[in-house]
């Protein structure tokens, strides 16, 4: 396992939104510009929620067709996935891929139950593509980033747990640090964590350069070129 960052310094990463941390990255670690993010739409469940930082979980499930293992081989497999979940590094985010396609979603894995025993196990919150149900019923302050809502679990069930997989765009293995909020999700190299505070810091700086120009009085394109003048001499 690579050296991962402390609980200190993913805390920190919370006092920024999702798309702040993908900007900076491009700072950062330049060749992450058009890659390691969610590149399609999820639907935020709890949209106010504050960012979310943490050690990625990964699942397989589909919910089309009945399961084809036993009851017993069932139950080691969902047993030995809540071991994953509950494993050290913490907090954990599960990331399941639905492999139903063309019907992803048709039956939703989270929901009351799941939520809380997750939550329970020091989960985070969860990214899918695939489908969630009862949203009044979920653990509080438990992120949730959808491919759909839709109302019944069908059959839906665990196919493999510990790989790596692919959501809304987004690749993902065990353990990779993942940032989310209500705008999706992005994977932060871990050697990256502790600089991305001021890489942010410097964004900021310079775009209120921009900011503030546009909000004073007489703004022109003039004004606009002497502030993009302004915003390259910040370091």
């Amino acid at each position: 396992m690579p050296n991962l960052p402390d609980a200190k310094s993913l805390e920190a990463l919370r006092a920024y939104d999702t798309p702040t941390i993908c900007n900076a990255l491009e700072i950062v670690v330049p060749a992450r510009r058009a890659i390691g993010f969610t590149r399609r739409p999820l639907v935020a469940c709890f949209p106010d929620m504050k960012p979310v930082v943490a050690f990625a979980r990964t699942a397989l499930i589909r919910s089309r067709e009945a399961h084809p293992r036993d009851r017993d081989s069932a139950n080691r497999i969902r047993l030995g996935y809540y071991e994953h979940i509950a494993a050290q590094p913490l907090p954990s985010l599960s990331v399941i891929q639905d492999i139903d396609a063309p019907d992803t979603g048709f039956g939703a894995f989270w929901g009351e139950v799941q939520t809380h025993v997750h939550a329970g196990l020091g989960c985070v919150g969860v990214i899918t593509d695939g489908s969630v149900r009862d949203l009044d019923a979920m653990a509080p302050d438990f992120l949730v980033l959808a491919g759909s809502i839709m109302p019944s679990h069908a059959h839906v069930h665990l196919v493999d747990f510990g790989g790596t997989v692919s959501v809304a765009g987004m690749i993902v293995s065990p353990n990779d640090v993942i940032h989310a909020d209500r705008h999706g999700a992005v994977v932060v190299p871990p050697e990256a964590v502790k600089e991305l505070p001021a890489a942010a810091a410097l964004l900021a700086r310079r775009e209120k350069v921009i900011i503030d120009a546009a909000k004073s009085p007489g703004f022109s394109v003039a004004r606009l070129r002497q502030a993009f003048a302004e915003q390259e001499e910040i370091h």
